[in-house]
């Protein structure tokens, strides 16, 4: 059974990545293969319970069952998939709330006020300029929402496609660098930080300059490439303007970047979980839309309030992670990701060469199921290890090495451990390869029907060169900032 198991998982894989030939969904595909993979657990307990031995024995421990009943292996595995349901919930909710703020933002024309602003026509300051300011946008909004922005932006500013063409291709490269680094930027950034893998203020501090030089690499080689300026679209400056005044645009900008940049405070603080931070923010965003346009009658008033951004968020991208994350989660419930993990260890080895190795994947194959599969496979020391064998290895450093200690013979990490870190910076920048290795990449692809080997030819190569810099760079500053 355990093999019908895999199956499942490698059918329903593949139909996502093969969304686009198949023109099937790639959320149907992700909620069918959650679905049949724990109908399949279900149906088949006895033979992947015996996998799960020690969870089960655990499971009769703490609800005190002494006879073993196929109702009681029923309730077994309800209690895991519930069991996950509740940190898979958190990430759900976290990401409907980052949409719905900006959303928000962008109803009200919040994201006018920053591009009306660029007036250059120089082509190498331009790309500097949309460059940089794509990283850092990219990590207080999320790549998708970044790339979308900035691409609307390029069509106002350069009317020749071939020209805009480029700087799409580095808008990508921008968004992907700038999401890894922070702990809102980029959904598997966004899954370590809820997960425990990884906290606010070390992932910034490890991976800001690493994801720097993924862009500056890239970045610095253009810039020798393009020369003059860029032909302008016909774009009328007075027309922009007057945009740009819709009644709250500065407000709720402020407001709404305050917001999200406010949650790992929050959590900082409260030690409440992330998506409680991020739903404060959204709060206070839904608060002041209905102060701003208090004024307005119910018809006027609508295109700015939060029912309407809930309307236009994107649903079947959190219906996509709920069905991968599921699905994923019935492979670690049944000890697959675990077995897959020490073959890895035995097989690779350097820690290195497999972060390496999955950040090169997630250019073929999307990033989240392959961060959701590696929280799987390495488990996380805090909620494996019990509390006794936890302490003693917290308080006698010796037993700590690179963030990891070894208990019975099985390799559990610790929060900011260089296996997290380095994830969190290949899988956000090594979809970048390829114009299909990320939702960035994806989103651009769409808007300016850019073709697939025409990205491959002139923008993947300069994107691998900045992944392997920056994998470097990190190697080299990971020494002075671990926390192990």
């Amino acid at each position: 059974m355990t093999y019908l198991l895999i199956a499942v998982f490698v059918i329903g894989y593949l139909a996502i990545a093969f969304e686009h030939p198949l023109k099937v969904n790639k959320t149907a595909s992700a909620l069918l293969t959650g679905v049949l993979m724990w109908t399949v657990f279900m149906v088949a307990n006895e033979a992947l319970i015996d996998v799960n031995w020690d969870s089960f024995k655990h499971f009769l421990y703490v609800e005190h069952i002494t006879e073993v009943t196929e109702v009681v292996k029923t309730h077994f595995v309800t209690h895991e998939l519930g069991h996950h349901l509740g940190g898979i919930s958190e990430i759900l909710f976290f990401l409907l709330g980052a949409m719905t703020i900006v959303e928000l933002i962008d109803s009200h024309q919040g994201f006018k006020v920053i591009t009306n602003r660029i007036t250059t026509r120089d082509s190498r300051k331009l790309l500097w300029i949309i460059s940089i300011i794509t990283f850092f946008l990219s990590a207080a909004l999320d790549n998708l929402t970044t790339s979308i922005v900035m691409v609307s932006l390029l069509r106002k500013l350069i009317h020749n496609k071939e020209q805009r063409k480029f700087f799409a291709g580095m808008v990508i490269i921008a968004a992907n660098a700038g999401g890894a680094w922070s702990p809102i930027g980029d959904v598997t950034t966004t899954m370590l930080w809820i997960g425990g893998q990884i906290t606010a203020g070390n992932i910034i501090l490890t991976l800001i300059l690493p994801s720097l030089v993924c862009l500056i690499i890239p970045l610095v080689y253009l810039s020798f490439k393009m020369k003059g300026e860029v032909e302008r679209a016909p774009y009328d400056n007075d027309a922009a303007k007057d945009v740009e005044l819709v009644k709250g645009s500065k407000i709720m900008l402020i407001a709404g970047l305050g917001a999200l940049l406010f949650v790992p405070i929050f959590k900082t603080i409260t030690h409440l979980p992330p998506y409680m931070g991020m739903l404060l923010g959204l709060g206070v965003m839904w608060l002041i839309s209905e102060i701003i346009h208090s004024d307005k009658d119910e018809e006027e008033r609508k295109p700015y309030t939060a029912v309407h951004a809930l309307s236009k968020i994107d649903t079947s991208s959190v219906l996509f992670f709920l069905g991968i994350l599921v699905a994923i989660h019935a492979l670690q419930s049944t000890y697959i990701l675990t077995s897959v993990a020490l073959w890895m260890d035995q097989a690779i080895g350097n820690l290195n060469v497999i972060a390496m190795a999955i950040g090169l994947l997630s250019s073929v194959v999307d990033n989240v199921p392959l961060v959701a599969a590696s929280m799987g496979m390495y488990p996380l020391a805090s909620a494996s290890v019990n509390s006794e064998v936890f302490n003693l290895a917290m308080a006698n450093p010796d037993m700590i090495e690179h963030g990891m200690i070894v208990v019975d013979g099985v390799k559990y990490y610790l929060a900011d451990a260089k296996i997290w870190e380095f994830i969190a910076y290949t899988a956000g920048t090594g979809g970048s390869a390829l114009i299909i290795g990320s939702a960035a990449g994806v989103a651009v692809m769409g808007m300016e029907k850019i073709d697939f080997i025409w990205y491959m030819k002139k923008i993947s190569l300069l994107a691998l060169l900045g992944f392997f810099a920056g994998a470097l760079v990190y190697m080299v500053v990971h020494p002075i900032f671990a926390v192990y």
